[in-house]
C-alpha cells in the first residue's frame, strides 16, 4: 500500500490517475469538534494505481489533487458523495465535476433508498468488508495498516461497484436519470456558507413576518460565529433558543434573560448584547427582503385518502421498475400531488411522469384502480 505524504509523490500519483476515466474517490474527516472539517486522509484508486494521501503530512501541497477533481476527462466516482464533494469545495473552491455517486445510482437501479457502502459491496460484489476501523480518530498518527487497509478498501471496492452499477445503467437506459440526480451534487449553491442564507438550514417555526426577521438575523449571526470560532453552530446558540428568541422577540437583557432556553447568567455575556443588536436589526427588516414561508396546512380527508393511495401506488411502481421510492417522488412531492393535479413537483416531469406520475392521475380520476395480485399490488384499469 502506497501512503503519499509529499508533494511530488501526489503530483505523479494524480498524473497516472488523470489518464483513467474514472477515479473512486474517499476521505475521512473529523468536524465534531469544529465548524470547518478537518480533512484526515484521501484515498484515491483508479484501473492502475491505488494509494492513501496523507493531507496531515508536513509540507505536503493538495493542489495535484484538487486539479484532478476539477479534470473534466475523468469521472470522480464517490459514495453518499455530499460531504466529500463539499470538503474539497472549502478546501480549494472546485467542485469535483462529472461525478458519480454509487449511493444515488444504487437507488436508480433498484437496490433501496441510501443503501450503505458495506450493503453495496455486498450485495454488488458478494465481498464482506471489515467494519471494526469505523470509529477511528483519523487526525491521529501514526494509523495503524489495519487502519489504513479499512481505509483504502472504502475506494479498492468502490472501483468495482462503479463498473456493476455502470453497466446496469447502460442497460436499462437510466444513464441519464442519474445525470440528472448529480446536477445538485455538482452545484457550488449546494456548499453554500454564506451566513446570509443560514435560515435556509433551518424549519421556520416562527409566529409571524417579524419573527421570521429576527430569525434570519439570527442564523446569520451564529453563523459567522461560528465559523469565525471554528465551533458548530450549536455551541454558539442551540436552535431551540434560536426560535425562542425570534418568536419572543426580546428587546432588552431583563427580557432576554427570562427565555429559559438560555443558561443562568447569558443574559449578560457579550453574545447577549450581540443577539439583541441582531434582533433588532431583524425587527426592523423590510418584509418584501424576507423569505416566503411555506405553511403546511393539514390535508382534508379526501386528500389524506388520496395521499394513503398515492403511497401505495408508489411503491407499487418501485418495485415494479427497479427503483428506490424515494427518487421517483418524496413524501412533499406526493401531498402536493394528492392536493393538485397540476402541482410542480418532479413527479409529474420527465421519466418520473412515465414510471409514476401518469398512472397517479389515472388513479386520481378512478381511470385506474388498485388490487392484489398474488399478493402484490398492481394498478389495473378501474371498471365503472
Amino acid at each position: 500500500m502506497q501512503t503519499i505524504t509529499t508533494t511530488p509523490e501526489l503530483a505523479a500519483l494524480c498524473e497516472t490517475l488523470s489518464r483513467s476515466d474514472y477515479v473512486a474517490v474517499d476521505t475521512e474527516f473529523l468536524r465534531e469538534q469544529t465548524f470547518w472539517p478537518l480533512l484526515c486522509l484521501i484515498q484515491l484508486a483508479g484501473p492502475e494505481a491505488e494509494a492513501i494521501v496523507d493531507p496531515l503530512a508536513p509540507g505536503l501541497d493538495l493542489a495535484p489533487f484538487y486539479q484532478l477533481m476539477a479534470d473534466t476527462s475523468t469521472v470522480k466516482v464517490f459514495h453518499a458523495a455530499r460531504q466529500d464533494i463539499e470538503i474539497v469545495f472549502l478546501k480549494s473552491g472546485v467542485v469535483p465535476t462529472p461525478v458519480f455517486d454509487s449511493q444515488v445510482a444504487a437507488m436508480v437501479c433498484g437496490f433501496g433508498d441510501s443503501i450503505s457502502y458495506v450493503n453495496l459491496v455486498k450485495k454488488t460484489t458478494g465481498a464482506d468488508l471489515d467494519k471494526s476501523s469505523r470509529f477511528t480518530d483519523w487526525s491521529r498518527r501514526p494509523l495503524s495498516p489495519k487502519q489504513l487497509d479499512y481505509a483504502l478498501a472504502d475506494v479498492t471496492y468502490l472501483r468495482d461497484v462503479y463498473q456493476r452499477l455502470r453497466q446496469t445503467l447502460d442497460k436499462t437506459g437510466r444513464t441519464p436519470w442519474l445525470q440528472e440526480e448529480m446536477g445538485v451534487l455538482t452545484s457550488p449553491a449546494t456548499y453554500d456558507t454564506s451566513p446570509e442564507n443560514a435560515w435556509q438550514r433551518l424549519r421556520l417555526r416562527v409566529k409571524g413576518r417579524k419573527s421570521l426577521g429576527v430569525l434570519v438575523e439570527l442564523a446569520a449571526w451564529r453563523e459567522r460565529l461560528a465559523q469565525q470560532l471554528d465551533v458548530p453552530r450549536g455551541r454558539v446558540l442551540r436552535d431551540d433558543a434560536l426560535y425562542d428568541i425570534a418568536n419572543q422577540i426580546p428587546v432588552n437583557v431583563e427580557a432576554l434573560g427570562q427565555l429559559r432556553t438560555l443558561s443562568d447568567g447569558f443574559a449578560r455575556s457579550q453574545r447577549a448584547k450581540e443577539i439583541l443588536e441582531a434582533v433588532k436589526a431583524g425587527a426592523a427588516r423590510d418584509p418584501k427582503t424576507l423569505p416566503k414561508i411555506e405553511r403546511n396546512e393539514s390535508l382534508s380527508a379526501e386528500a389524506s385518502a388520496t395521499l394513503e393511495l398515492l403511497k401505495v401506488l408508489l411503491k407499487a411502481a418501485a418495485a415494479e421498475h427497479g427503483v428506490a421510492p424515494r427518487i421517483i417522488a418524496s413524501s412533499e412531492d406526493l401531498e402536493q400531488l394528492a392536493v393538485s393535479n397540476e402541482a410542480d413537483v418532479l413527479a409529474l416531469q420527465g421519466w418520473r411522469r412515465s414510471l409514476f406520475g401518469e398512472a397517479a392521475l389515472k388513479l386520481k380520476r378512478g381511470e385506474l384502480a388498485l388490487t392484489l395480485v398474488n399478493g402484490e399490488v398492481r394498478a389495473v384499469p378501474a371498471s365503472l
